[in-house]
C-alpha cells in the first residue's frame, strides 16, 4: 500500500460527501477541512473506519475563538491515520447563541475529557457526552476564559507596574 496523498484524501472525501465539506488549506502539509454539525459525526466516522484511510487516532478536540466573524466558535478536530502517517484537521463554526455540537464519545472513549476541557474553557456544549461538567476550572464560574470576551490581564493589577521595573 502506498502512502496516502492529501489529494486523494481530498478526493474520497468530496466523493462521500459532496458540497458538505470544504477544503480550508493544507498549513505545513496538514489537510484542514470545514464541515457543518450535521455531518460531523458522520465525516469522523468516514475517517476512522474507511479501510484505506483508518484515522483511528484522535489527537485532540479543542476550540478557537473569533468574535469578529459571523460563526466565531470554531470546534477543532485532529486525527492521525497512523498505518498511514498521515494527519488531518476538521474545523465545524457556531455561532454565538447555538454552540452546541454532538458528542465524538461515540466513537472514541478519549474524546470525554477533550471535549469537557473544551466546554470549560469555551462553552461548547456537547451534545450526547456522558458527563459534561467543567474539568480544570471551579464548578460555579460562570465564564469562558478562552473566549476573547475578557482582557487578558486585569487592568487593576498593581505589580505589574512599569515603575517596579525600572521602566
Amino acid at each position: 500500500m502506498g502512502k496516502l496523498t492529501n489529494e486523494e484524501l481530498l478526493k474520497k472525501i468530496n466523493d462521500k460527501f459532496p458540497n458538505q465539506v470544504t477544503l480550508l488549506g493544507e498549513p505545513f502539509g496538514l489537510i484542514t477541512f470545514e464541515t457543518g454539525r450535521e455531518q460531523i459525526i458522520d465525516v469522523l466516522t468516514y475517517l476512522k473506519n474507511d479501510p484505506a484511510l483508518l484515522f483511528g487516532y484522535l489527537t485532540d478536540i479543542t476550540a478557537i475563538h473569533y468574535p469578529e466573524l459571523e460563526k466565531p466558535i470554531g470546534v477543532i478536530y485532529h486525527l492521525h491515520s497512523l498505518v498511514n502517517n498521515v494527519r488531518v484537521r476538521l474545523k465545524v463554526f457556531l455561532t454565538d447563541d447555538d454552540v452546541h455540537i454532538p458528542t465524538a464519545t461515540v466513537l472514541w472513549n478519549g474524546a470525554n475529557w477533550m471535549e469537557r476541557e473544551t466546554y470549560d474553557f469555551f462553552g461548547v456544549i456537547f451534545d450526547g457526552h456522558p458527563d459534561l461538567r467543567r474539568i480544570l476550572n471551579v464548578d460555579d464560574m460562570t465564564a469562558f476564559p478562552m473566549r476573547k470576551e475578557f482582557p487578558l490581564e486585569d487592568p487593576n493589577r498593581v505589580d505589574k507596574k512599569d515603575y517596579f521595573f525600572g521602566r
